[in-house]
């Protein structure tokens, strides 16, 4: 797995902005169009290490402009989800509405090589309060690229 971290702090007349990027990425042997039907199938959240469910009806495809709800492992409470870009076999990009005063985004790619498929994961927090966000999330997002790998290569073998 390949990691790239990044935490930028700038002032802008006065006011200071925190970004936090982190990029993870890992390689599977499913083929493309397994691993591509795992992610845009946005109400399966089975797979994934913070999301234990969504409000969102078995097997819709995820297509930009859907507004809907997932519940963390954090929190009961609900937090709304928006779908900005996809493009298919290539990028699904989600953008999280949870807390004022900090933007999250998840964009997911893929790419299918010689040696595989390769799954690309970045988290973009932005906002005076994502360094403390990312403190809390980061154990879970530190396993996003890899449960996905595993989901798809082995349906049973997820671990709750």
């Amino acid at each position: 797995m390949i990691l790239c971290f990044s935490l930028k702090l700038w002032a802008n007349k006065g006011n200071y902005r925190f970004l936090v990027y982190k990029t993870y990425r890992t390689v599977s042997n499913a083929p493309l169009d397994i691993l591509w039907q795992k992610i845009v199938n946005i109400a399966d959240v089975s797979w994934h290490p913070l999301f234990s469910r969504t409000d969102l009806p078995r097997g819709l495809i995820a297509k930009p402009g859907l507004f809907y709800q997932v519940v963390t492992k954090l929190t009961p409470i609900p937090v709304r989800m928006f779908v900005e870009n996809v493009r298919p076999k290539e990028l699904l990009a989600i953008r999280i509405l949870a807390i004022p005063g900090m933007e999250q985004r998840i964009t997911y790619q893929v790419e299918s090589t010689l040696c595989g498929t390769y799954i690309c994961c970045s988290i973009t927090l932005k906002g005076w309060l994502s360094p403390l966000m990312w403190w809390w999330i980061r154990p879970y997002c530190d396993r996003v690229a890899i449960k996905l790998a595993q989901a798809v290569e082995n349906p049973l073998a997820i671990d709750g």
